[in-house]
């Protein structure tokens, strides 16, 4: 016997509200800041947890046994790369036996495929030269328009494992970029009137973000990457700083202000520390406003006589 239209439409609902909703994929982050990003792209889809915090140093994470259990159920693992994690995360990647988060597996995803890296060093590299990364800085989220290649990035690499919704994941990464492209405007026009403003970083995690903002980088606490300060390089900086006017020294937060304040006094500069991770402070609670943080700390500092 033929059905009514009307009771095969009812049926087919009911069958859809029985069927069981599609699980949300597991996403592992190395960092807050890649984490941040797969949210705005992911949306409900997807749950997100991050290995490290914003005010931690991602080259040294204490590898924790709850990151295997949280690695071996994830659908996907997202890695800044560039050998930034290489001491804490290929054993904890071994040790979660989950084939898709394996480097080349289905659910891996490099993060700095495709986006702007600076410093790729040329020659022989050695052990003298510090803790130089042969793949070039790893620090390159710190551009926004790096941002929004990560984004897009993982909005492909989400509708490949969810097809479903790849319209969604779509639809998010544009917001995403809108969003970038409209803050963008307001970083600029608060950056333009210090454009080639010299400073000094401790560590070689600023070249992204002084590139996209025109700063100028004269010089580093660190006598060379991970290398802690010694006193004749800081002589040397400092009389560098003396014969250039350079006033500004920017730190991150998990670095021992010691020598940057010793160098501040004998320069009559001053310290800043700057957040280099969505999470180094409370109110960075997302990509955005990482770089809202930063922007204003740095233009309030240089507008009160810091360059």
């Amino acid at each position: 016997m033929k059905m009514p239209a009307s009771v095969t439409a009812l049926a087919a609902a009911a069958l859809l509200a029985a069927a069981p909703a599609r699980a949300a994929l597991n996403v592992v982050a190395t960092t807050e800041d890649l984490a941040s990003i797969a949210r705005e792209v992911g949306g409900d889809k997807i749950k997100v947890e991050s290995l490290s915090r914003g005010y931690q140093d991602p080259h040294f994470v204490e590898a924790k046994p709850s990151f295997v259990i949280r690695l071996h159920s994830a659908d996907l693992l997202i890695v800044v790369g560039r050998e930034l994690e290489i001491g804490w995360l290929p054993p904890l990647i071994t040790q979660a036996r989950n084939a898709k988060v394996q480097p080349g597996g289905e659910g891996y995803l490099d993060a700095s495929t495709g986006v702007k890296i600076l410093e790729i060093p040329t020659g022989q590299i050695t052990r003298a030269m510090g803790d130089v990364h042969p793949q070039g800085n790893p620090h390159y989220w710190l551009d926004p328009d790096n941002g929004v290649r990560i984004a897009k990035a993982i909005a492909k690499k989400l509708a490949a494992l969810d097809g479903a919704d790849a319209a969604y994941f779509d639809q998010r990464e544009q917001a995403f970029e809108k969003k970038v492209a409209d803050a963008e405007k307001r970083w600029d026009a608060a950056m333009a009137p210090y454009k080639g403003t010299k400073v000094v970083t401790y560590h070689r995690s600023w070249p992204n973000f002084a590139d996209r903002f025109g700063l100028d980088v004269i010089g580093y606490v660190e006598p060379r990457p991970g290398i802690p300060p010694s006193p004749s390089h800081t002589i040397d900086l400092i009389n560098e700083m003396k014969a250039k006017n350079v006033k500004m020294i920017l730190v991150e937060p998990y670095f021992d202000l010691k020598t940057p304040n010793s160098i501040a006094s004998a320069t009559g500069g001053r310290v800043l520390v700057m957040a280099p991770s969505v999470g180094a402070e409370k109110e960075i609670t997302d990509y955005v406003s990482l770089f809202d943080y930063d922007v204003k700390l740095l233009t309030d500092a240089l507008k009160a006589g810091g360059r």
